[in-house]
This record gives C-alpha cells, structure tokens and sequence, in this order.
C-alpha cells in the first residue's frame, strides 16, 4: 500500500487524539500504515483510504474503536525493567505494610497495564515475599484504554514468547498452567485482579486511595497538559505516603512539580512533596 495522504494522516491523528488524548507525532506514516494495515484486511476493506473514509462517514461507530486501540503502543512484558521490582519487594512493600499495619487494607493501582504482564508480576511479588498478605486486603486494580487489553489480561493467556521476556522459570512453574501451547495465570493470581477499561486522560470514575500507582512507560504519549492533568490526578488519589513509578525515561520534573523524586535503590519513585 502506498503513502497515506496528509490530510488522511492528520484525521487519524485527530481521532485518536479526540479520543485518548494520545499524540501522533508527525513523520509517523510508517506507524500509521504498520498498525491500520491488519484491520483493514480484517475489515476486508481496500485500503486504508477506504478505512478512513468510513471513519469520515461515521465517527461514532465500532470502526473508531478499533482504529484508535490499534494506534495504542501495548509493549510490555514480565518484571520489565527488572529494578521497580526490586525497590517494591525490598524498600517500597515493607514501607507500606508498617504503615497500613492497623487498617491491613493495601491498595495498588497499575494503570495502562496492557495485557497484564506488570500486574501479574506484582501479584507474583506480593505472593512470593509477603505471605503475611494473606489475611490482609490487598486489591490490585489493572487498567488500559483498550478493551481488548483488558480482556486478554482478564483471561490471563499468554504465549511460550510472552512467558520467555522476563518470567523466571520456577515462577512460570508455580504460577502457570500449561493449555494447547499457551500459558494461563493460576486462578489464585487472576483473583487478585480487579480489571477495568480507564482512559486516563477522560473520566476515572470512583476509585479508592491508593498506596503504590505505577503509571510506567505512558505519560511519553501525551502532551505536557495531559501529563500535568495526569500526575495532579494521581497525587489526589494516593494515600499519605503514598508513592508512584513511572517509565524510565519519564520524570514529572518541569511537568508537576508537587511530586519530590526519591531515590529508592535502582529506582526513583515519586511521593507527594510536603
């Protein structure tokens, strides 16, 4: 297929924008065409062309979803980064519990989680190092934009290559059962999830106060207002102590300046200043 017209190009980039608040930088054709192109063969349409003029005739319909979950980066994988990991199992989890010790209520929040390899990970941490838990009430709450993500981290399925990027075999033997060639997460982690579809750049309804938010690897697709909105959004929604992890090329310097960065052995976390 040949170039996207530029006016075609910035409709997408308008859309998706309208919708998620995500950015399209220009220059971006390659990206627009690599991730239209299979849905325009699932939609047995001609073209992208042919897509977009559909999107012109009808912006509200199932179609619009589906182009912008498409434009959604959903890169993720088991304890990526490996350190946030370790500073929740080593510095951040044991803060938490002292603190919470007389409510024994932990709340965590990963938001736009994909399919749920963070989430799950941190289920494992919390199951592996603090059996102590067990009699506490520990929710995880897991969010995404796209439905999609969402359900796929609700049925918890993943690949032999999605269970190699990063889970460590004795976890994968613990906590994992073998079906047909894929991997499905123990019942006993899929029911510490609750999973719900949040646009955070829209309305998040009624959530509880959070102790940990990890809001890793998303903020580099908003512009500085969005991001703004975001981090004060967080800040009201995290408990006294509370703490927030973000991407490792993201900072809420310049951007929020009521968050103090910290140093927490490998990783800078964030805690509401004063």
């Amino acid at each position: 297929m040949g170039s996207i017209p530029p006016e075609d190009l910035d409709f997408i980039r308008r859309l998706v924008r309208e919708r998620s608040a995500i950015v399209i930088d220009p220059g971006k054709e390659y990206l627009v065409e690599a991730r239209l192109n299979p849905l325009v063969e699932a939609e047995a349409l001609g073209s992208i062309e042919e897509l977009i003029r559909r999107l012109r005739e009808n912006r509200f319909c199932s179609l619009t979803e589906q182009v912008v979950e498409a434009m959604i980066t959903t890169e993720t994988r088991f304890f990526r980064d490996r350190h946030p990991f370790e500073t929740l199992r080593e510095v951040i989890l044991p803060e938490v519990i002292e603190r919470r010790r007389g409510a024994k209520r932990i709340d965590i929040w990963c938001a736009a989680s994909s399919s749920g390899q963070e989430p799950y990970s941190i289920c494992m941490v919390l199951r592996e190092h603090f059996p102590e838990l067990s009699t506490w009430d520990v929710r995880v709450l897991a969010s995404d934009l796209s439905k999609a993500m969402v359900e796929r981290a609700r049925d918890g399925v993943f690949s032999q290559l999605e269970v190699n990027r990063g889970l460590p075999a004795e976890m994968l033997e613990k906590y994992f059962e073998k079906e047909a060639g894929t991997w499905r997460v123990s019942s006993e982690l899929r029911e510490m999830l609750t999973l719900e579809q949040i646009n955070l750049a829209g309305d998040w309804g009624s959530l509880p106060h959070f102790d940990i938010v990890l809001l890793r690897n998303v903020l580099v697709y908003f512009d500085a207002a969005t991001k703004h909105d975001i981090m004060r959004r967080v800040r009201a929604q995290l408990r006294p102590g509370g703490v927030m992890f973000l991407g490792g090329s993201e900072t809420t310097i310049s951007i929020d300046d009521d968050f103090e960065r910290v140093r927490q052995g490998r990783s800078w976390v964030y805690r509401a200043a004063g």
